[in-house]
């Protein structure tokens, strides 16, 4: 239960996010100071930032729907925020990079990393 509704929060993140960036990759711009020199580097923002967060999204409300998703899903989320969380946070020190951005990216970053890697970790009960 408690991983369906995590799944669930991470879908209702992931795939608005992901949509309104494929719409809108200048917003990345105005947030967070990432902008394309081109039409090569805006495809590659719409892909990155729109594309495989709405699929990352997608994952997560299958996982939250479907038990046998579950798992599966926790795990790809585990390593993706990981991925993340954990050049954000040794880049921001090295960098001294604690903009607003970068500091609520870190903590959800590295908060929901530590909740899947739970999640992944724990006793079902029987």
């Amino acid at each position: 239960m408690i991983a369906s509704i995590f799944l669930g929060l991470q879908a209702l993140l992931f795939i608005p996010y992901g949509l309104y960036c494929l719409v809108h990759p200048q917003y990345l711009s105005e947030v967070a100071g990432v902008s394309a020199s081109g039409i090569t580097g805006t495809i590659e923002l719409q892909a990155m930032y729109g594309g495989l967060q709405t699929a990352i999204g997608v994952l997560c409300a299958l996982g939250a729907a479907q038990k046998s998703m579950r798992r599966p899903s926790l795990i790809a989320l585990l390593f993706c925020f990981a991925g993340l969380a954990v050049p954000r946070v040794t880049l921001g020190l090295m960098n001294g990079d604690f903009g607003s951005y970068t500091l609520g990216a870190m903590i959800l970053e590295a908060g929901s990393a530590a909740c899947a890697l739970y999640l992944v970790t724990r006793r079902e009960p029987a």
